[in-house]
């Protein structure tokens, strides 16, 4: 097929359809390019492709892959459930056996415990417009108003249960979490993707850049070592140094957004963290915890003065 052919039918630039084929080539499938009236895209004849050459561990990688809530929510869950089937049914006899007894005795639920609270219905018209390079008109609110972008979208971003747009505006790159937007509409107008653009790199520059700017607030804490895994994955954390004081405990110095950030993040830790400095930090703490007491106890004394079934 020619490459206008091939862009009319996918609804893409001759441009990506070229570079496409390059990046096929790379990646080392035959695809043979002949120029002329009769000419285009071809695969080398006999070109099949071959599984057989995949070692033990490589396939047993590839069965330890599930079906996610985000696979769902892209409604692809079903198409990865077929093509995981055809993928099996090609393997080499000799690794068949292996295969079932992967599944059988490993399991991975990549949805959590807890439910999406977002919801996203503008999620597959999104992925439809970047699929097919074509321009989205936005509406989403900005600040009290509702305002309108045209953009260019570049890719889907899925993390904690959020979904985030990275789409291109005259006004440079930008991020939208997609729950907060109220309408989108495809456009005619097709667009041109970056070529070296690259989405997960963006995405950690964009993450280490916003944590680069926020406010900090330093402090100093004492906790259990075991605990420090844990601490770390806290959004608003960065921890700077770490003390041992003894075999089950250490002191951390860290960097909290705000204090009422590190109050609430210190809470969730109870009686297994203490923070040392600032006196600011420890004073807040004390008195969360002096209106927690007060709260329940007051709650209690209601509940043991009031008459039993109104008697």
């Amino acid at each position: 097929m020619t490459s206008q052919e091939l862009a009319s039918q996918l609804e893409v630039s001759g441009r990506t359809i070229h570079r496409d084929m390059e990046a096929l080539g790379t990646a080392g499938i035959p695809i043979v390019a002949e120029r002329g009236t009769n000419g285009g895209w071809m695969l080398a004849e006999g070109y099949r492709t071959n599984l057989t050459g995949m070692k033990k561990e490589e396939i047993q990688s590839l069965l330890l892959s599930q079906p996610t809530g985000i696979a769902l929510e892209l409604g692809i869950s079903d198409n990865f459930d077929a093509a995981f089937q055809k993928l099996i049914a090609a393997f080499p006899s000799m690794y068949r056996e292996e295969a079932e007894k992967v599944r059988q005795r490993i399991h991975i639920d990549g949805a959590g415990w807890q439910e999406a609270s977002e919801q996203v219905p503008l999620l597959p018209l999104i992925q439809e417009a970047i699929w097919l390079e074509r321009k989205l008109l936005l509406s989403y609110t900005r600040g009290a108003e509702l305002a309108e972008r045209l953009v260019q979208p570049l890719g889907l971003v899925a993390k904690n249960h959020a979904w985030y747009l990275v789409a291109d505006t005259e006004g440079g790159r930008r991020t939208y979490r997609i729950s907060r937007l109220h309408e989108a509409a495809i456009q005619g107008e097709s667009f041109d993707r970056p070529e070296r653009f690259d989405l997960a790199s963006y995405w950690q520059q964009s993450i280490s850049q916003f944590k680069s700017e926020l406010p900090r607030y330093p402090a100093k804490i004492r906790m259990r070592a075991a605990d420090l895994p844990r601490f770390r994955k806290q959004w608003y954390v960065t921890v700077t140094a770490v003390g041992t004081v003894n075999q089950d405990e250490i002191k951390v110095d860290v960097l909290f957004n705000t204090l009422e950030s590190a109050c609430e993040i210190l809470l969730k830790f109870g009686s297994t963290i203490e923070a040392l400095e600032p006196l600011e930090l420890r004073q807040r703490l004390l008195q969360e915890l002096q209106s927690m007491m007060s709260l329940y106890t007051d709650k209690q004394e209601e509940r043991i003065g009031k008459p039993i079934n109104g008697s």
